[in-house]
């Protein structure tokens, strides 16, 4: 990444939790200093929240992993902890590296008031930073349609006949379970439908050939390392792939597991607007698997 396009992920992460972030008294580098390959910190990001029909609310978090070659394990603990009510409300303890947008959601109930907060702290090589949720109103977002086109986040369906998850929505305690093999691959599918809506703030056309979805998989949980047969699913188109065209597609990826245990996998679909919404927080989808490897 160049120094240009880190500056502003960090400026992104300062706007997100702005008057929010603790560094430790430890001479941690601030939000804005320059990036290193290992031995840096991660700061979580508060991208806003938004409300379900019943009420209660969402808060939508990603997170900074200044560490530009090294991904970090930070088990659920002192080290990584949202309270009160944790320490484990769904946030991830692998943390890929560089910036990742609105991964998680925590839901809070229809009477959390706005002086109410939870604070999830962090401490990785040393350095503990903390970032508040709070209901600001400043911070309300609509991550299900964009401000321009009307444009809506992919829907996905890890098992063919689930009923599809749309939009940064997804839990822990609603993902798809699997078993799998020490060192044997497991194959991971995804069905994928979107409007194929497209725009920009130039309002230029897709020049670039990109897909219409892209799905990317991680590691969120899990105490051994997971490979995957490529960075995103390979996609087999059923329609569409044009702008304004609605699209759907199956993606497949393979993963290995170098060790037994419990396992969660991320999934994360984008759409034309890109990874994070590029800039808008919207359109895109996040899904979970778990899996016990044996």
């Amino acid at each position: 990444m160049s120094g240009r396009r880190w500056i502003t992920a960090e400026l992104c992460v300062i706007a997100a939790i702005v008057g929010g972030v603790w560094v430790s008294a430890q001479q941690a580098p601030l939000p804005y200093g320059p990036p290193r390959a290992f031995g840096d910190s991660i700061t979580g990001a508060f991208e806003g929240w938004f409300d379900n029909q019943d009420g209660s609310h969402n808060f939508l978090i990603g997170y900074l992993n200044r560490n530009l070659k090294r991904a970090q394990d930070v088990p659920i603990g002192p080290n990584n902890r949202i309270e009160p009510g944790g320490p484990d409300l769904g946030q991830p303890t692998h943390f890929m590296p560089a910036r990742r947008t609105g991964v998680f959601i925590v839901t809070v109930p229809k009477g959390f008031a706005t002086d109410q907060k939870l604070t999830w702290t962090l401490t990785v090589n040393g350095q503990t930073t903390q970032i508040p949720l709070r209901m600001k109103l400043d911070y309300n977002v609509n991550p299900f349609s964009d401000v321009a086109v009307g444009n809506t986040p992919p829907r996905v369906r890890l098992v063919e006949s689930a009923t599809p998850v749309q939009g940064p929505v997804a839990t822990l305690a609603t993902a798809t379970t699997m078993s799998a093999t020490v060192g044997a691959p497991l194959t991971l599918n995804a069905w994928v439908d979107d409007d194929g809506k497209y725009s920009s703030g130039s309002n230029a056309p897709v020049r670039d050939g990109r897909s219409p979805v892209e799905i990317a998989w991680g590691k969120y949980r899990g105490t051994g390392e997971v490979t995957f047969s490529s960075e995103k699913a390979e996609l087999k188109v059923l329609k569409g792939g044009g702008v304004d065209q609605p699209f759907s597609a199956i993606g497949t990826v393979t993963a290995k597991f170098s060790a037994p245990g419990d396992y969660t996998l991320h999934a994360v679909a984008t759409d034309f607007s890109g990874e994070g919404g590029n800039g808008e927080v919207c359109c895109w989808t996040n899904a979970y698997v778990k899996v016990t490897v044996k």
